[in-house]
């Protein structure tokens, strides 16, 4: 049982064969008697919602200058790591529905449609917010798989209490995206948003630098598909916006208001963050986002290790080294980030990073890429992809069952396979982790990537680059456990003003007949 193992971390790898030759036994409930009629569920706190717990962000700031694409990264952030209930409203959007797109919607003739396109989207707020504090029970998966009452309650966790993190979501977060350059409508703004009793929080985004208001500007266009335009052809677009928007920019008033909670980024040639009256967990996390959050939007290369032994094993976790097939990967995906990632456009070097976790067979995956160094235009020298290893990105940990084969788990411990069948995301393995665990645990990677300011390369695991990848490509979380991450194969992301652009690599040829990845978190 589990009395001769004391408490292990989730972090501490345990060697089973140190420990003896027979697999222990989790003790189930009719093994162990507990005189306990009051058990407590394991599960986060369930409190009705209060003003604490509804919070509308308000963006302020002159078009182009990367609104938009703030809005819809905190609206990931906070959604995708606190399992908060997030809407963008995009004024821009309402406006567009209204005026369709005979009239521009920077000119003044579009002045009465975007006075109706605020007040919908801003009586869409206060529905959206109403409806989104209610409690929702979560319907257990147990239960919709036809097991309830007893039967459910037998095939949870026998580590203690069941594994669903939670029977309710309380609290929300709303983001109202427009420019709201005056003092008059931030009070109108707040006048309309009263009844909701969020607390409003302003977000004013600046750019004193032309060539990143250009960048913002031709952003979505390129992202959807056109191509980049000439030189000449940039200036003239640049200079009829800033013709357009010379009415915003004579009556654009700063925020200053001491009444209010406010947090102002400049972006440019001054990268600057201040904020005034932010209190509160969560408003603390939206300003720390907002410091670390990168403008100027760099690829991210995800790729898992080259196949390990344990993979050749069908086992789950472990720290084993890599097959003769994993160090052929190792070998060309050298190459691959040679003649990819350290060279820009027009094939002159750039500088790259490349991040791999603490574990062996990622260390040995990236040990090829080389790590020359380049003068940058600043004159500072630079080791291009000089290595750096995070315990945070290791793989998953499978506690008791770590190094097992899904089929000795299923035959040690038959519970726990089921309930692992039952919710894959919430699932929590004997004295490891689950999918929501690791959420948690690479929320500091999210800060990190972020404000990466290069291309990045991560050498990584399965189910960490699950997570990240449905971070960035704005998926919900409960998706990560579904997300396709093959063996052999970069992923490379591109942040854009819509989204992310995604493109798959086969560093190596695939192998038809050859089962490469048995084993899957």
């Amino acid at each position: 049982g589990f009395s001769s193992f004391g408490a292990i971390s989730p972090f501490v790898r345990v060697n089973m064969a140190s420990i003896g030759d027979t697999v222990p036994a989790v003790p189930s409930s009719s093994s162990l008697v507990v005189d306990n009629p009051y058990p407590q569920e394991w599960g986060h706190t369930a409190s009705f919602a209060t003003r604490s717990d509804k919070i509308v962000c308000v963006l302020v700031g002159l078009p182009a200058r990367g609104k938009s694409y703030i809005a819809r990264r905190l609206a990931q952030y906070v959604s995708f790591f606190y399992s908060t209930p997030c809407k963008v409203f995009n004024v821009a959007t309402y406006l567009r529905n209204l005026s369709g797109q005979d009239i521009h919607p920077f000119s003044e003739e579009a002045e009465p449609h975007r006075v109706r396109a605020n007040e919908e989207a801003l009586a869409d707020v206060c529905e959206w917010m109403e409806e989104a504090i209610k409690p929702k029970p979560k319907r257990r998966k147990l239960e919709a798989q036809g097991l309830s009452g007893d039967t459910a309650r037998r095939t949870t966790c026998d580590t203690g209490g069941p594994y669903i993190s939670g029977e309710f979501e309380f609290g929300a977060l709303a983001v109202y995206d427009g420019t709201n350059c005056t003092v008059e409508r931030r009070k109108w703004v707040m006048e309309k948003l009263k009844p909701t009793g969020a607390k409003i929080i302003f977000i004013e985004v600046s750019c004193d630098d032309d060539a990143a208001v250009l960048r913002n500007l031709l952003a979505e266009r390129i992202a959807q598909g056109e191509a980049e335009p000439a030189e000449e052809e940039k200036r003239r677009i640049l200079h009829d916006f800033e013709v357009r928007i010379a009415h915003y920019e004579k009556s654009y008033e700063p925020v200053t208001e001491k009444a209010m909670s406010w947090i102002r980024v400049a972006r440019g040639n001054s990268n600057e963050v201040t904020m005034h009256n932010i209190r509160g967990f969560l408003p603390s996390r939206i300003a720390q986002f907002l410091m670390n959050l990168n403008l100027e939007r760099q690829p991210f290369y995800f790729t898992r290790h080259g196949q390990s032994q344990y993979n050749q094993l069908a086992k789950i976790g472990g720290d084993s080294d890599l097959t003769e097939l994993g160090e052929e990967y190792a070998t060309e995906l050298a190459k691959w980030v040679q003649n990819h990632v350290k060279v820009s456009a027009d094939g002159s070097p750039q500088p790259a990073r490349l991040w791999t976790s603490s574990l062996r067979r990622t260390i040995r995956t990236a040990r090829h890429i080389t790590h020359e160094k380049i003068i940058l235009p600043n004159g500072t020298e630079w080791v291009q992809m000089r290595p750096k290893r995070w315990r945070n990105l290791d793989e998953i940990y499978a506690g008791l069952c770590d190094g097992m084969t899904y089929e000795e788990i299923s035959t040690h411990f038959p519970n726990e396979a089921a309930a692992r069948k039952a919710d894959k995301f919430e699932y929590r393995y004997p004295r490891g982790e689950s999918y929501s665990d690791l959420i948690s645990r690479l929320e500091p990677m999210a800060h990190e990537m972020e404000r990466m300011q290069q291309p990045l390369v991560v050498v990584a695991h399965q189910a960490i680059l699950r997570v990240l990848y449905c971070y960035l490509m704005e998926l919900p979380r409960e998706s990560c456990p579904q997300a396709a991450i093959p063996l052999n194969t970069v992923i490379k992301l591109i942040p854009t003003a819509v989204g992310c652009k995604e493109e798959r690599f086969d560093v190596i040829p695939k192998r038809p007949g050859v089962e490469l990845d048995p084993a899957s978190h």
